[in-house]
């Protein structure tokens, strides 16, 4: 067996930064930013009023001080003329600054009369005139690679790009495996269970940003299985769901090598999660999953979701682990790394009482790990631990 650090370098080394696509701005949410894009103008293009008011010199910001109004400038409607001594242009918020006026007074502190302004309250010192650039100066640049928030969409679109250069989605195939199963709303046997570790993973990839894709199940037949992985041809990354042990009936691993699979390892010094398998499959990374849910998942966080991330090109580094107090006492851990399913609130972690690998309900009530050393001597309560957020 290898540490959970071996197996992660490992799984990262399986995979690499997928090829760039152009997609456009409306569909870049949620996508990683594949190489550097810089703006194509300044920001705004010009001086621009920040409130609604008269666009005067600043020299003659003055209380009672009067103006003669010659004219109007409004978002996307510029004063063509230029502002001699004494004169005032009536403005709105994000208008173009007149020619010649450094000064905004806002029309809360005028009096207006016909063409005539008079300057009622103290003008103060703020000029409100947005300076052209003041936001963002042409050529400067949004470094990749970056997962694109709505923030960043809408400064795209202000640097005037309708089409994002993007790193392609990998593509990930799903293979639940077992005689037992059935898809969900099927019929089961007596002796049946319903499929549902790759609705889990499916959900997990399609939010880390790959492009998952459920195949029918894999029956415990070489031929099945076999067939599963014919299917499975196009994928980036092709995950199985159980049949990854060493039972009479866990056949993927010799299917697999059958096929042609270059395997990088098999079994992990953690739990949940031991039997898990990776290699190289017909050009794709592959990874045999564990069939308990609990391990399925888990899995899914610790190695699955890094292996995404890089195929992104946002690095494959470990989830990041924070700390809370223990709420409770746990006893000394074994020697394999110990993934408990757990509940932060506030600053302290409490670990359920029941870990077993296959209580899917108990991993929907949590909402971390928390991690386990290997050998890790008992801890008492209101001792600092390490978890993963989930």
């Amino acid at each position: 067996m290898i540490t959970v650090a071996e197996a992660h370098a490992l799984l990262a080394g399986l995979v690499a930064p997928l090829e760039m696509e152009q997609v456009p701005l409306a569909e870049a949410h949620g996508r990683v930013l594949a190489r550097d894009i810089s703006a194509g103008r300044d920001q705004p293009p010009f001086a621009a009023s920040s409130m609604d008011g008269y666009a005067i010199k600043a020299a003659e910001a003055e209380l009672h001080a009067m103006f003669r109004v010659i004219g109007e400038s409004a978002a996307g409607h510029r004063f063509s003329g230029a502002l001699g001594a004494g004169q005032a242009v009536r403005i709105f918020t994000g208008a173009p600054v007149p020619e010649g006026a450094d000064f905004v007074v806002i029309q809360e502190n005028v009096s207006a009369k016909g063409d005539l302004i008079t300057i009622t309250d103290g003008p103060g010192v703020k000029s409100n005139i947005r300076p052209a650039g003041v936001d963002f100066r042409k050529g400067m640049t949004l470094a990749a690679p970056r997962l694109l928030r709505p923030a960043d969409i809408a400064l795209l679109a202000a640097m005037n790009h309708d089409r994002v250069p993007v790193t392609r989605r990998p593509k990930v195939a799903l293979i639940a495996t077992g005689d037992e199963l059935v898809m969900p709303g099927e019929r089961p046997g007596a002796d049946q269970i319903i499929a549902s570790n790759t609705f889990g993973l499916q959900a997990m990839l399609a939010e880390a940003g790959a492009q998952p894709r459920l195949l029918p199940v894999a029956r415990d037949s070489y031929a099945s299985l076999a067939t599963a992985f014919d299917l499975a041809q196009g994928a980036d990354l092709v995950i199985t769901v159980g049949g990854a042990s060493v039972g009479d009936h866990d056949l993927v691993g010799e299917v697999a090598a059958g096929l042609g699979m270059e395997r990088a390892f098999y079994k992990v010094a953690m739990r949940p999660g031991k039997p898990l398998m990776a290699g190289r499959l017909a050009g794709a990374a592959m990874v045999g999953l564990p069939g308990n849910p609990v391990s399925a998942m888990v899995c899914g966080y610790l190695f699955i979701l890094p292996m995404i991330r890089a195929m992104l090109g946002l690095g494959a580094d470990l989830p990041a682990l924070k700390q809370a107090r223990l709420n409770a006492a746990l006893e000394r851990n074994g020697p394999r790394e110990h993934y408990l399913r757990a509940r932060v609130e506030a600053d302290r972690v409490t670990a359920f009482e029941n870990q077993d690998s296959s209580l899917l309900t108990v991993l929907s009530e949590a909402n971390a790990l928390l991690v386990r050393p290997a050998d890790d001597g008992p801890r008492a309560a209101g001792e600092m631990v390490n978890y993963l957020p989930l």
